[in-house]
């Protein structure tokens, strides 16, 4: 393929990315995400309530927008070229003040969260229409893209003035008309490198896994004893299976459907779909289990109250209800296994409030792995072709 930079040719362009690797400056540009995740986290475990976990998982649904806006971008331009090396940089320093302000974006920092989140998105879409300057239908869906983030920008500097269940409520609006962009002016125009596109998304998976190691650090904040250590070796070997849930075999079928694709409007709805929007509940799930992980950690010989335990078992039951959303998106049947497990991992919820912490991460564990193990026994012949088919 061209590069972009060549003579007589913009330095940037909507020409499709030369490379599908993920380059080193969007790794580092994840490590802001990072933080943003830890704050999110920090901001339910500081108030375990469910005002406090809605306002953890808004503010995420924020961030997460905001990191995937980027993940498009990257699959358009290279970012390590020219200028737009330093924008990534501006756009790092931006979603870094975003991140900082977690812990207050509903209180005193309200207004300042708005206003720096407006200056990431902002980047982001001055750069989309650099690169479409030479590309009308990428042009028109940048604008498209830039009046619904306008929408849901003023909703959240308007939510500042506001406390309570309104504020929470112009909040979510905001989500979902940003959101709701994408699906009202269409998929036609974006551009799309395939493999990298989904490689971005499997990595911001591995991160958001990080989080539940570092809640277990967080959590295990006095002397060690057995229990600490018996349950900081459950909640890796939770997190473990949480891992080959998806990479074992979804993300490589995945990225391979989305290779497959017709390249234009098909394959920009698949990415759209299965990437942007159902990636989030995984993320969101993750985060919630790392929570319940940290609360556990924190506390094995006593009982977890409701939000803790929901969290546990309810995250993990979101993030196999979004595979489950994924795998229908993807190749319209149901998991019936993922499925199951995710409405017993519900219905259990008020039994993990009865017995020990330990005790209930234990069962989590447990029903993690039996799930994992008898899909790769009795679908060890697909798994395998699956895992070992040359990719296109």
């Amino acid at each position: 393929m061209e590069r972009a930079t060549t003579a007589g040719r913009p330095r940037l362009s909507a020409t499709l990315r030369e490379g599908e690797q993920v380059t080193p400056l969007e790794l580092f540009f994840d490590l802001v995400f990072v933080l943003a995740i830890t704050q999110c986290t920090a901001l339910m475990a500081n108030d375990p309530t469910w005002p406090g976990v809605a306002q953890g998982l808004l503010v995420l649904g924020v961030l997460w927008w905001a990191w995937d806006g980027y993940a498009w971008l990257t699959t358009v331009v290279d970012p390590e070229e020219g200028a737009v090396r330093i924008a990534i940089f501006g756009a790092m320093a931006g979603l870094l003040v975003v991140s900082l302000c977690v812990p207050e974006a509903f209180d005193d920092l309200a207004l300042t969260f708005a206003v720096a989140y407006a200056v990431v998105r902002a980047g982001q879409i001055a750069l989309f229409l650099l690169a479409g300057r030479d590309d009308p239908g990428l042009r028109r869906s940048v604008v498209g893209l830039a009046v619904s983030s306008a929408i849901g920008v003023g909703l959240l500097v308007a939510a500042s003035f506001l406390d309570g269940v309104a504020q929470g409520t112009v909040w979510l609006l905001a989500i979902l008309i940003d959101m709701g962009g994408p699906y009202l002016f269409g998929a036609e125009g974006w551009k799309l490198v395939p493999r990298h596109f989904a490689e971005r998304h499997g990595l911001i998976i591995i991160i958001a896994l990080g989080e539940s190691i570092v809640a277990i650090g967080a959590g295990a904040d006095t002397s060690l004893d057995a229990g600490i250590v018996t349950a900081a070796v459950l909640g890796i070997a939770l997190t473990a299976a949480m891992w080959w849930a998806y990479f074992d075999v979804v993300a490589i079928f995945a990225t391979r459907h989305l290779e497959e694709a017709p390249v234009g409007r098909v394959q920009n709805e698949i990415a759209r779909d299965s990437y942007s929007f159902l990636h989030f509940p995984m993320i969101a799930g993750i985060v919630l289990v790392a929570l319940g992980l940290k609360k556990t950690i924190g506390h094995v010989d006593h009982h977890l109250e409701i939000v803790p335990a929901f969290a546990l078992l309810g995250g993990l039951a979101i993030y196999l209800l979004a595979h489950v959303a994924f795998r229908y998106r993807n190749v319209h049947t149901l998991s019936l296994r993922r499925l199951l497990v995710a409405i017993i991992l519900v219905a259990m919820i008020p039994l993990a409030t009865e017995v020990s912490a330990i005790a209930a991460l234990a069962g989590v564990t447990v029903i993690a792995w039996a799930l994992i193990t008898y899909e790769a026994l009795r679908y060890g012949e697909a798994r395998a072709r699956v895992r070992h088919q040359a990719a296109p």
